[in-house]
């Protein structure tokens, strides 16, 4: 795509002239049929930080009808799955577009949900919106800049603040106060002092809104380029106290006589170190850093004082694990989100110990075994988990999990790790044991795992030595000849 010339808020005029063919197409079209066509809102923002992509959001006073049928004969394709709402969706050699009638919306303030009303004027459309820096436009058919909330100003400054009082604002839609915390994470904003004092009087209404959509604002700030200010600011308001309660849960009071790290300040840090760990240009991974931030949830519940001056949190992964699943699942995220995490979770002190000479081949064989798919993410875990400011400790930390990353490199070039299975399969089991399907072939299976993982590969005729073995213990008699 030929890209919009992009504006430097500190450096350039919006009044620039902007140009790319599709919206040009699209301003010639709209202008010829006698309506307004403005790029508004978040591409507008966008361009002028230089960092515009393939989605172009447009605002018109042509109602949506009259929106499909200008669009229809140039787009490549159209959709109107938001036309209750305004909007018509469009694609065009690559770019997508998606153009909405000019709102006036009025809320009952019981809901998130507005009375969809549209508007005549881009003035009206903009003071609706969330925050000045989305409130913005240029008129596409004489390049003029449309700022009348000083959205400019804002992002010169890198400020979020609310186009009419943040009151009004959060009381419409309190989704835009995750909203806010979310560009904080994604832009590297901060608030204005007025926005921040209105997210802490307002935290509560956040409740109004889905589980569904709070998660989707949750996970954008987690895969945000500065997760930690906007999970910081989301703790710092309250607003994590009704989404994910959890985390303040974590700041435990520290007194003189029994010492421990400030867990939740401990996460902030194992999350950060986790994404250091991510892979060079590969996507933001929401598993592990939703992993890293919660890894240590179950420390408030299993805080035990031990006489001398000492702390306990003993099982505490397996408390967090059971803590992951119930929090992730009201919060409507996915079967296998919700399993990874809560099973990184779970294994993620399985490591230590390591260090001390316990660990047996058969070990390391059950460490990769339970990690499965998730053994890369546990690692990068495990290692983001160090924080200690002892140079020296850190140090024999990470030379441990050296050794234990070529341990398991060694045995998994020799037993194939990756799909550990007992040396005898389900239909060689029935037949040695005459067994028909049934749990009875699911236990044997099981035992020859078991072996499997203890003692490394056997070969075949051991494999049905020890079968059969199994077998007369449980009083199973093989058929003749077997």
């Amino acid at each position: 795509m030929s890209k919009l010339n992009t504006i430097d808020a500190s450096t350039r005029d919006p009044e620039e002239q902007v140009r790319f063919p599709v919206a040009d197409e699209l301003a010639t079209r709209f202008t010829a049929a006698g309506h307004q066509l403005y790029l508004v809102g978040g591409t507008v923002r966008d361009a002028m930080m230089d960092r515009l992509g393939n989605d172009l959001d447009f605002a018109t006073d042509a109602r949506p009808e009259r929106v499909r049928e200008l669009l229809a004969g140039w787009a490549d394709s159209i959709w109107d799955t938001g036309i209750a709402f305004g909007t018509m969706g469009a694609a065009k050699r690559g770019t997508t577009v998606e153009i909405t009638t000019f709102r006036s919306d009025a809320y009952d303030r019981m809901s998130r949900n507005p009375e969809v009303r549209f508007g005549d004027t881009i003035e009206d459309d903009l003071v609706r919106r969330d925050f000045t820096v989305n409130a913005m436009a240029i008129d596409m058919a004489t390049k003029r800049f449309v700022d009348p909330h000083d959205g400019r100003g804002a992002l010169k400054r890198r400020v979020l603040d609310t186009p009419a009082t943040p009151q009004e604002s959060f009381a419409d839609d309190p989704l835009r106060m995750m909203r806010a915390v979310r560009f904080v994470s994604q832009l590297g904003f901060t608030v204005a002092p007025r926005v921040l004092a209105a997210i802490r009087e307002m935290a509560g209404e956040i409740e109004r809104i889905t589980a569904e959509r709070v998660q989707v604002e949750l996970s954008k700030l987690l895969l945000g380029r500065y997760p930690r200010r906007g999970i910081e600011l989301m703790v710092d308001t309250g607003l994590a106290d009704h989404v994910l309660p959890e985390l303040p849960a974590m700041r435990l009071e520290i007194d003189e006589h029994h010492q421990h790290k400030d867990v939740y300040q401990h996460s902030l840090v194992v999350l950060e170190q986790a994404i250091d760990l991510e892979e060079p240009g590969a996507e933001p991974d929401l598993v592990l850093r939703l992993a890293a931030l919660l890894h240590d949830i179950g420390k408030p519940p299993t805080r035990r004082f031990v006489e001398g001056g000492g702390v306990s949190f003993h099982h505490h992964e397996v408390v967090g694990a059971k803590m992951v699943r119930k929090r992730l699942r009201t919060l409507r995220y996915s079967k296998e989100i919700t399993e990874d995490v809560a099973q990184l979770v779970y294994l993620h002190l399985r490591f230590h110990g390591y260090g001390k000479g316990e660990w047996t081949d058969s070990a390391v064989r059950r460490y990769v075994t339970d990690a499965g798919p998730l053994l890369s993410r546990l690692h990068k875990l495990v290692r983001a988990d160090c924080t200690t400011r002892n140079r020296r400790k850190a140090a024999a930390l990470q030379r441990t999990y050296d050794d234990l990353e070529e341990r398991i490199g060694r045995i998994a070039a020799e037993e194939d790790l990756a799909r550990v299975r007992p040396d005898l399969d389900g239909n060689e089991i029935m037949r040695l044991l005459g067994l028909p399907p049934g749990p009875l072939v699911g236990r044997a299976w099981r035992h020859l795992k078991e072996l499997r993982l203890d003692r490394g590969p056997l070969d075949h005729d051991e494999a049905i030595a020890e079968l059969r073995t199994w077998a007369a213990a449980e009083g199973i008699t093989p058929p003749a000849g077997s």
